[in-house]
């Protein structure tokens, strides 16, 4: 029994294929693999996200906010007003609805995380809203500054 019938107790769900990210939205490259893009309105995307060193993504906001945990190597997270956070194995990182950030890889290192994020699943709300990506100057001064910062501890 496969538990697909539609009043099933529990729903096996289908494995997505891994995926490389898109151009448009990530610097370098990216692998993503969807867990769940959400089963029913309200409910929660899982992936898990590959990083090679260096590689992040856009500057983008998430309608209900993004978890991030990571599982391997090390990253950055940073919010558009500045606040920057340095990630390890780990690592759990809140980002509240709304705020414009950018996540990735620090450069000679990869990173993997698992991306956590609720879906608004309404017409006319998109779950992510995507900005231009990050240059290769905000990533060097926010390396600078995580790394110099988590040191200096």
């Amino acid at each position: 029994m496969t538990g697909d019938g539609e009043d099933a107790a529990l729903i096996l769900l289908p494995v997505a294929s891994t995926a490389k990210a898109a151009g448009d939205r990530f610097t370098g490259d990216v692998w993503v693999d969807t867990i769940t893009e959400g089963a029913l309105p309200g409910s929660a995307r899982l992936a898990t996200v590959r990083f090679s060193p260096g590689a992040r993504t856009a500057w983008h906001r998430h309608a209900l906010g993004q978890t991030l945990h990571v599982t391997d190597g090390q990253g950055l997270v940073q919010a558009k007003e500045g606040q920057l956070i340095l990630m390890r194995p780990g690592d759990t990182v809140y980002t509240a609805p709304g705020v414009w950030h950018w996540h990735g890889a620090l450069s000679g290192h990869f990173m993997t995380h698992l991306a956590l994020a609720d879906s608004a699943q309404q017409m006319g709300v998109p779950d992510v809203e995507w900005g231009d990506l990050v240059t290769d100057a905000e990533y060097d001064a926010a390396t600078t500054t995580a790394t110099t910062a988590r040191t200096a501890r």
